[in-house]
């Protein structure tokens, strides 16, 4: 098999039609319908690939001779002040970790996730989440969803999993911006990561001594070291606080923007599961990732060669006609499982049952206490996290 056939793209595409904020780049669709792995050239000049069909994203992803270390990716988008080799993964971060570390640091972890000990955590996140409706109505509208609602919930909750006090939670969630925003200088990224690691490495050796009853207290009984724990705390800090964050402030735009959806989740409570799935596949935000391969691999027709980096275009996949039909259509009935929006593999996001959790019982808390909720702005002033690599909605001024 040889890859002298294979379509060429000259770089990833990146922009949104303005009037489309919830579908992914138009460029990609011509490109999975061409080839679903196509040859792309990066910004560096490295000669890659680029993966938009379902089936070869999927393959990639599940297949252990390619790599997730980041220092030997290269990326596909342009990042300001990026050095030409990116260093390995910060200790603790599973998500820049092949096998063996990979596996050690998530068997110890996996336990703490678990559908079972997540559904236990419902009571806990419908308290927190009528709080901050509280809080809403008490100010009174219009609000910034995404500041009053959106971001504190899964702030709130991963801190309470934690043992991290809930007042640090805008520092966290700053740093966390700071990583994920691409136009962020290296020099800041690598401030807020230290400035993470340093807080962490703190409370950690506070629960050696003291320990309370939070994920990181019962770590500290493993043979984690003290940077292993700082490590892995920031790595789901940053996890549990951005995602869901952007998947609730993009899925409530999302719902005020298609009202026959949003009128399925308000009198088909029963579909709760399936609506919330259809909202990650519809999505997509974590749009794009990164793998190289360590061998020789065959995917799809095409060789994969070692050393080739292959940019894996997760919303792209998750539009694949071929895997979910009518796929640019939001349909909460729809039976969206298998999408790849948490991932595939042994890098499925760990956190995964946690933000279902959140989603669950935010979404629809939110339009039951405010029936009449609606954009307090025009819809293309709506600012978008176009520059991140956690895709969402800087701001959502609502009113009702």
């Amino acid at each position: 098999m040889t890859d002298t056939l294979a379509p060429r793209v000259t770089a990833l595409p990146t922009r949104r039609l303005p009037d489309r904020p919830f579908d992914p780049p138009p460029e990609l669709a011509e490109i999975r319908e061409r080839h679903p792995l196509v040859r792309m050239t990066y910004p560096d000049g490295h000669d890659g690939w680029l993966a938009t069909g379902y089936g070869a994203c999927r393959a990639v992803l599940a297949d252990r001779r390619f790599s997730s270390r980041y220092e030997l990716m290269h990326l596909p988008m342009p990042v300001a002040g990026a050095p030409p080799e990116l260093p390995p993964a910060p200790v603790g971060d599973l998500t820049g970790l092949d096998a063996p570390e990979h596996t050690r640091l998530r068997r110890m972890l996996i336990g703490y996730f678990t559908v079972r000990r997540m559904r236990a955590l419902t009571e806990r996140v419908e308290e927190i989440t009528a709080a901050q409706l509280d809080a809403m109505e008490g100010a009174g509208a219009p609000v910034d969803l995404v500041a009053a609602f959106a971001s504190p919930i899964p702030a709130l909750v991963i801190c309470e999993l934690l043992g991290v006090p809930a007042t640090d939670r805008d520092t966290f969630r700053r740093h966390v911006h700071t990583l994920t925003d691409t136009s962020s200088a290296a020099e800041a990224k690598g401030a807020a990561i230290d400035a993470l690691h340093a807080y962490l490495l703190d409370l950690v050796r506070t629960k050696r001594t003291h320990p309370g009853d939070d994920i990181l207290s019962s770590l500290t009984g493993t043979d984690l070291s003290d940077d292993e724990l700082a490590g892995t705390g920031a790595f789901l800090l940053g996890a549990g606080l951005d995602t869901t964050a952007n998947m609730l402030g993009l899925g409530t735009f999302a719902l005020l923007r298609h009202p026959d959806q949003l009128t399925v989740l308000r009198t088909e409570p029963e579909g709760i599961d399936a609506a919330v799935e259809e909202l990650l596949r519809f999505l997509t935000i974590t749009h794009t990732n990164v793998r190289t391969a360590l061998e020789d691999v065959e995917v799809d027709g095409q060789l994969i060669r070692a050393g080739e980096t292959v940019t894996i275009s997760m919303q792209a996949a998750n539009r694949d006609a071929a895997q979910y039909p009518d796929p640019d259509t939001l349909d909460l009935r729809r039976r969206a499982t298998g999408h790849l929006t948490l991932g595939h593999g042994i890098h499925q996001c760990l956190g995964q049952q946690l933000a279902r959790v959140e989603m669950r019982v935010a979404f629809p808390a939110l339009f039951a206490r405010l029936p009449t909720l609606r954009l307090a702005c025009d819809p293309a002033d709506v600012a978008l996290r176009t520059d991140s690599t956690i895709y969402g909605v800087h701001h959502l001024p609502v009113s009702w």
